[in-house]
């Protein structure tokens, strides 16, 4: 069985808003360097669906993009990728797989199947897992910036406090700090 590990850009204040981390190559390296590791993307409709609109033309060519960025297209268009969502059943994106049933036995299911772990990339969806206690890692990238609006990290709260133990924290050059958690059970 793998690890479901959740990972997602995050500023001091929890704002998990795609557009307030440092998108820089550093932290793109980070984030590829778990895809690479991971067996399978497990993602929310509304992640998808974002990511949907721009990688598989990165990958294409379609879109003018540096050598790693069109790297790291081509590497997500191969991965698998799992999506949860109650109101869309399509999704056409190469090696994209829908996940309609229960959401523990769905998820749970996945990660047996996959060895080498699933990477978690969507807040709400998170939230969701966690309360099924489903993830076992959390791997964030702290971005040096207070956003000062949401959407905020578990703003659905949980249930319980989650106790972690701090596995390992790497300062980045650009001042994010990639934090790796795993539950304690």
């Amino acid at each position: 069985m793998g690890l479901l590990t959740f990972s997602i850009n995050v500023t001091l204040d929890g704002c998990v808003d795609h557009q307030e981390g440092i998108a820089d190559d550093e932290t793109h390296a980070f984030f590829t360097r778990l895809m690479d590791e991971s067996g399978a993307m497990l993602w929310g409709r509304v992640t998808y669906e974002m990511m949907e609109s721009y990688w598989p033309a990165v990958a294409r060519g379609e879109v003018e993009a540096p050598p790693a960025i069109r790297e790291w297209a081509v590497k997500l268009e191969a991965k698998p990728k799992y999506v949860v969502s109650s109101t869309r059943k399509d999704f056409p994106w190469t090696n994209s797989h829908h996940i309609g049933e229960d959401l523990r036995t769905g998820v749970q299911r996945l990660k047996d199947a996959t060895p080498a772990g699933v990477l978690l990339g969507s807040g709400k969806l998170a939230t969701e897992l966690d309360r099924l206690d489903l993830i076992d890692e959390y791997k964030l990238l702290v971005h040096p910036r207070i956003a000062g609006h949401g959407p905020t990290l578990y703003e659905g709260g949980l249930p319980s406090t989650r106790r972690l133990e701090l596995v390992s924290a790497k300062p980045l050059r650009n001042g994010a700090v990639a934090m790796h958690y795993r539950r304690e059970r």
